[in-house]
């Protein structure tokens, strides 16, 4: 008997871990999906853009986009996009078909050649979120790894259309002083 309430107490404990590792996921989508999903029900894209091999983009996802409060925000306010800035696929946007004519197989997991829409989108560095309004107009790219509460600041940026208000360097310095950010590291 005792045996049988150990094994039940196990399962348990075994789904509610995983509903918990369930509920703390980004809804990823591809570009193309999120594009679409925004003529139904309008909100802003942040596409993740990253690749195979870089090490601060594996830190991101594992450290912040697996956040519960980066993830309950994300998943909310944004259609939230991975994109492989090395990758084969073929992206139309803006009436424009991209891909990588570079692309090698073989290397599909070391550098590679550069995706087009990447380039189209001012990426240089990685990991980089390129941020989208609800029209699927590039806001911007914004590069580097980040932590919780740093990709707080421009996610409430881009969400309030706070960015409307920002022309200059000291604007933004205004506002990055003046932010509270209540994610959890």
């Amino acid at each position: 008997m005792m045996k049988k309430l150990v094994l039940l107490f196990a399962v348990a404990l075994i789904t509610s871990t995983s509903a918990i590792a369930q509920s703390q996921e980004i809804n990823w989508m591809t570009f193309e999906d999120a594009l679409a999903a925004q003529k139904k029900n309008p909100k802003k894209i942040m596409m993740d853009v990253y690749t195979n091999w870089c090490g601060p983009c594996k830190l991101l996802d594992k450290n912040t986009f697996h956040n519960k409060d980066v993830v309950a925000f994300v998943n909310k306010n944004f259609y939230a996009v991975k994109f492989n800035a090395e990758g084969n696929s073929k992206v139309t946007y803006e009436g424009k078909e991209y891909s990588n004519p570079s692309y090698k197989e073989e290397l599909k997991n070391r550098r590679n050649g550069v995706h087009q829409l990447s380039r189209y989108l001012g990426v240089r560095a990685y990991p980089t979120i390129v941020y989208f309004d609800e029209k699927g107009d590039k806001i911007q790219p914004i590069s580097g790894y980040m932590k919780p509460q740093q990709i707080e600041l421009y996610l409430k940026l881009f969400q309030t259309d706070a960015y409307k208000d920002i022309t200059t360097q000291a604007q933004f310095n205004t506002f990055y002083k003046a932010f509270k950010p209540v994610f959890q590291e």
